[in-house]
């Protein structure tokens, strides 16, 4: 019975452990979201783990659809490529913070979380003028010693309403994931990487057009957070 009883607790605490580090509604590491505001037709499409060589195809297809996004970046790919990262913002776009090096921080110390969204935060402060308030942890996995980081840095965290799985299913079936999973401050996350290239921006072609026949139109995070009175 003793032994019975200690699995029963063990499992319980496994099943809480994932439910913090990787459910979209978990708080337990640090502020986070995983949509927006009800209260109107709006979509926040987000880009993780650029800038890309791909980046300024992707911002072309956005603009030709007066679309506005919200990109969430690693410093080193910012550091890599400023002047497209300088781009995504020039077009009024908004920048996240999606690490250094896209770095694993579970089993990390706080320390380590904490220098790898600071370098971030500052390499994308410095180079496109932007100092991000919102943070995405890379594969959506958060860790102890998030929330002290998010709190220094200012950030709150960003999960999402629909993952597209851009890196495993070809683009006809990410843009009908996504479109079935369109609401009122629905969040999408896809991926602006050399890896995902064709498949996010054959998507978004897709996607973008389906919805805006829904009556949908497209914000930034941070403005589909907030209340429209």
């Amino acid at each position: 019975m003793f032994i019975e009883s200690m699995g029963g607790v063990a499992c319980a605490a496994a099943g809480l452990m994932s439910y913090a580090v990787r459910s979209r509604s978990s708080s337990l590491f640090g502020p986070s979201v995983w949509r927006g505001a009800g209260d109107r037709a709006s979509i926040a499409l987000t880009f993780d783990d650029g800038p890309s060589e791909s980046t300024p195809e992707l911002l072309r297809v956005l603009e030709s659809h007066g679309a506005r996004a919200t990109f969430f970046q690693c410093g080193m790919h910012v550091r890599r490529l400023p002047d497209v990262a300088r781009q995504v913002a020039g077009a009024g776009h908004e920048i996240g913070n999606h690490s250094d090096t896209h770095a694993h921080l579970y089993f990390r110390s706080g320390r380590a979380i904490y220098d790898e969204l600071a370098r971030a935060q500052d390499s994308i402060a410095g180079i496109t003028g932007q100092t991000p308030t919102l943070f995405r942890a890379p594969y959506g996995a958060r860790w102890f010693g998030l929330r002290a980081a998010q709190r220094k840095l200012g950030l709150l965290g960003v999960m999402w309403t629909a993952i597209g799985r851009d890196w495993k299913l070809a683009a006809p079936a990410v843009a009908v994931r996504l479109a079935g999973a369109a609401r009122n401050g629905a969040i999408l996350c896809l991926h602006d990487s050399r890896a995902t290239a064709g498949t996010c921006i054959d998507a978004v072609r897709r996607l973008i057009p389906s919805l805006l026949e829904k009556g949908y139109h497209f914000e930034t995070v941070s403005e589909i957070l907030c209340p429209k009175n």
